[in-house]
């Protein structure tokens, strides 16, 4: 896909996502053979449920249906919202995931697996977990300092919290 397309399908179906409550977070073409497939990814501070994606759905369709941003072929219209390991771009992807276990590259090289805290305009505080019946170590990341991040799927995520409590 073009990045004039891309920017023409952003410029065109981003006010619909907004008013729905919802960011845009990501637009992708695929085409196989003669196939095509727009897949457009919407999220929130508290997610979006299936009745929000349906809404949103039939209101880009509409759009698309009136205007020739995708052409005169035939294509098809996938919306969802980002996976269980999604990458962490912006500023606010890091706010939505805090309490979140996040595997990080860091500029200096080298990898951090840690739990986001806090997040701040510059940066991120995170727990380290400890290993081999170490205690958990506290690390202040630098948005700078960070090349790529990606949240981490726990299955059985230990918490003392919740635990005592029960």
């Amino acid at each position: 896909m073009s990045t004039t397309q891309s920017e023409r399908l952003r410029e065109l179906l981003e006010p619909l996502v907004t008013s729905q409550g919802l960011d845009l977070e990501e637009i992708e073409v695929d085409s196989v053979g003669c196939k095509r497939v727009l897949r457009v990814v919407v999220d929130s501070d508290t997610g979006a449920d299936l009745d929000q994606i349906a809404d949103v759905s039939r209101a880009l369709s509409a759009k698309l249906d009136e205007t020739d941003a995708m052409g005169a072929g035939e294509y098809t219209l996938e919306v969802g919202t980002p996976g269980a390991e999604r990458p962490l771009t912006e500023h606010r992807h890091y706010v939505r995931a805090t309490d979140r276990l996040a595997k990080f590259q860091l500029a200096e090289g080298g990898e951090l697996v840690a739990r986001i805290l806090k997040v701040d305009d510059e940066g991120i505080d995170t727990e380290v977990p400890g290993v081999k019946g170490r205690k958990a170590t506290a690390r202040r990341l630098a948005f700078d300092d960070i090349v790529r991040a990606r949240v981490q799927v726990e299955f059985s995520r230990k918490d003392n919290k919740k635990e005592e409590e029960a």
